[in-house]
C-alpha cells in the first residue's frame, strides 16, 4: 500500500492550525467573541422576550470586522518578526501553497469561532412558542461562512504587508469596517455613487444571503473579495522572495 503524501499547502495548514491552538490569543479572541455575540442573542432572548437570531446576524459583520483581524494578525507578521519568513519563502514550495495553507488554517479558525453559536439555535428551538423559520438561520450561517472567507483573506493580506501585528490588526479591521459600513454612509455621497457603495457593502450582500435567498451576485461578491486579497497576498510574498 502506498503512503499518501501530503501536499505542501496541507502541511502548512496543519502547522498553522496547531500553532493557533497553542496560542492563548486564540482562546481569548474566541471567548470575547462568544461574550459579545451572547450579549446580542440573550438581550433579545430575555429583554425583548423573543427567541430569534435576528439581532445576532444583523451585527455579525461588525463583530467579524474586529475578531477575524484579531485571529489573522499574526499569520505572516509573526513569521516576519521572528525571521522565519525568510526561510519560508526560500523553501522549494510554491507561493500559492504558502498562501493556501495559511489561508485554510485561518479560515477554519474563523469557522471554529462561530461554531459554538449553534447552541443559540438549540435555545430558539426549545423556547420559541411558534417554532423557528429554518431558512433565515441556515442562510445566516451560510452568509457567515462567505463573510468569514472574505474577511480572512483580508486579514492574511494585512498580516503579509507588515511585521507588526498591531498594524496588521488595524489595517485589516479598517478594511473590514469600511466594507461593513460603507452602505450606511451612502446618504452622504452623490447619488451616482450609491449603487457603488451598495455593491461594495459586505453587510448588504450578507443580509441578502441571510434572508435565505442565494443570489449568484452575492456569491460572486464574496468569492471576488476573497480571491482578490489572496492574489495580493501572493504578490506580496513573491516580492519578498525577489527582495
Amino acid at each position: 500500500m502506498k503512503t499518501k503524501t501530503l501536499r505542501p499547502w496541507s502541511i502548512i495548514a496543519r502547522r498553522e492550525l496547531a500553532s493557533y491552538f497553542q496560542s492563548p490569543v486564540a482562546y481569548i479572541v474566541t471567548a470575547l467573541f462568544l461574550l459579545f455575540s451572547g450579549i446580542l442573542f440573550f438581550s433579545t432572548f430575555f429583554l425583548v422576550n423573543r427567541a430569534e437570531l435576528r439581532a445576532f446576524f444583523e451585527l455579525l459583520p461588525l463583530l467579524y470586522s474586529f475578531f477575524i483581524p484579531a485571529l489573522t494578525m499574526r499569520v505572516f507578521s509573526e513569521e516576519t518578526k521572528t525571521g522565519t519568513m525568510e526561510t519560508l519563502v526560500t523553501l522549494p514550495i510554491k507561493t500559492t501553497d504558502i498562501v493556501a495553507g495559511k489561508y485554510a488554517a485561518s479560515f477554519l479558525a474563523s469557522i471554529i469561532l462561530i461554531a459554538p453559536t449553534v447552541s443559540y439555535v438549540a435555545a430558539c428551538m426549545i423556547f420559541a412558542s411558534s417554532g423557528i423559520d429554518a431558512g433565515p438561520i441556515v442562510g445566516g450561517y451560510l452568509g457567515a461562512v462567505f463573510l468569514a472567507a472574505a474577511f480572512t483573506a483580508i486579514g492574511i493580506f494585512s498580516s503579509a504587508v507588515t511585521k507588526n501585528q498591531i498594524v496588521a490588526f488595524f489595517l485589516s479591521m479598517s478594511i473590514c469596517i469600511f466594507l461593513t459600513m460603507v452602505q450606511a454612509f451612502s446618504v452622504f455621497i452623490p447619488g451616482a455613487m450609491v449603487n457603488v457603495a451598495t455593491f461594495l457593502s459586505a453587510s448588504a450582500h450578507f443580509r441578502s444571503v441571510a434572508r435565505g435567498i442565494i443570489d449568484s451576485r452575492d456569491v460572486l461578491y464574496f468569492l471576488s473579495i476573497t480571491l482578490a486579497f489572496l492574489v495580493m497576498t501572493a504578490s506580496v510574498l513573491e516580492n519578498k522572495k525577489r527582495g
